[in-house]
């Protein structure tokens, strides 16, 4: 662009040409996360997508978005900027995937008050690389520069996802029962939330980032930023051959705020998930939050996902059949509770520790 036309943006602190420069290096990244149904590419004002029901007898469009949340105040402090759009699209693609939801196209917004592109490049290649393993496209985006928004280096982001699924396929809890059995999944690690905590223990703890953290091998920056699964494709293959009647992504609010979104609640006709603690492997990482935290675990499961980052209820008569297709997917998961009568207590997540 010539600099006469762009000067006077500059001078008020928006790079116009780094930005265009931006779009230039991410187009290739972008490509690499084109399904058949995309039929736009970046660059225009709306990404256009061709919807195929086919198969479908009543076809429903899911949405959800999401952000990574103070997870990018580490990323920002460890300047570690690769896996943070992976967390960006997990948020979003996981929620949808709840309902039984096929993920279709994902967009991002990227806003930080002066461009960085190589850091706005390494973020991207996230984005693309987490609808790569969700088998959705990056259908579009936009970069935000805002001089004065955000402190020097610092940036924040934002993800929108658009998924199909068929009317009467809808998971939604309504058909879970006395007796049906809770199937965990293996969570990599703190996912993306609860880190304004996690952010105060690493703070307190004064603890060496590129110093492993006790029971692992790996740097504490690492261990703390790993990014959040992808479980489409996971559960994608469980439905196809059984009857899932709940599902769970288990964020902000653990396991007490998000069970009780997928239990039928008909006044003495409700359901309560009771879970057993030390059923599942416990991440070493969780064990060092709650003892540099000074944490109880009821506490450390109202916050976090420890070690489970997403439940599946199913009959009791198909459970160790689910649980012989996970581990035939090479995916981490065990038996970790039942569904029984509601008590009429406070909490509908009981917790045998």
């Amino acid at each position: 662009m010539p600099e006469d036309r762009s000067k006077a943006y500059t001078q008020a602190g928006v790079n116009i040409n780094a930005a265009n420069d931006l779009v230039g290096r991410i187009k290739n990244l972008v490509r690499a996360t084109q399904t058949k149904g995309v039929i736009s590419d970046i660059g225009g004002f709306g990404g256009l997508f061709k919807l195929d029901t086919s198969g479908m007898q009543d076809p429903v469009l899911v949405s959800g978005t999401d952000g990574v949340g103070t997870k990018l105040k580490l990323a920002f402090a460890f300047n570690h900027h690769d896996s943070v759009g992976i967390d960006l699209v997990a948020m979003s693609v996981n929620d949808i995937l709840v309902q039984g939801a096929k993920p279709l196209f994902f967009l991002d917004y990227f806003a930080t008050g002066k461009l960085d592109v190589d850091t706005a490049e390494r973020v991207v290649a996230g984005v693309a690389a987490g609808c790569v393993e969700a088998e959705c496209a990056l259908l579009g985006g936009e970069t935000a520069e805002m001089p004065d928004m955000y402190a020097p280096g610092e940036y924040d982001l934002a993800g929108f996802c658009v998924g199909i699924v068929d009317n009467a396929k809808i998971v939604d809890g309504s058909g879970t029962r006395v007796g049906d059995h809770i199937i965990g999944l293996a969570s990599t690690g703190v996912h993306s939330n609860g880190f304004s905590l996690v952010r105060k223990i690493v703070r307190e703890s004064g603890i060496d980032p590129d110093a492993p953290l006790p029971g692992m091998d790996i740097p504490a920056r690492q261990a703390l930023l790993q990014p959040t699964a992808i479980y489409v494709k996971t559960v994608r293959n469980v439905l196809r051959d059984f009857e899932v009647k709940g599902m769970v992504h288990i964020t902000g609010g653990g396991f007490y705020d998000n069970i009780p979104r997928v239990l039928p609640s008909k006044g003495a006709k409700g359901v309560q998930a009771r879970i057993r603690f030390g059923s599942w492997e416990m991440l070493p990482v969780f064990k060092w939050l709650r003892e540099a935290g000074n944490l109880t675990w009821p506490e450390m499961l109202q916050i976090f996902n420890c070690g489970v980052g997403y439940c599946m209820i199913v009959d009791k008569n198909v459970s160790n059949d689910v649980l012989e297709r996970l581990k035939a997917l090479d995916v981490a998961a065990w038996h970790i509770g039942e569904i029984e009568a509601y008590d009429g207590g406070e909490d509908r997540v009981i917790v045998d520790f």
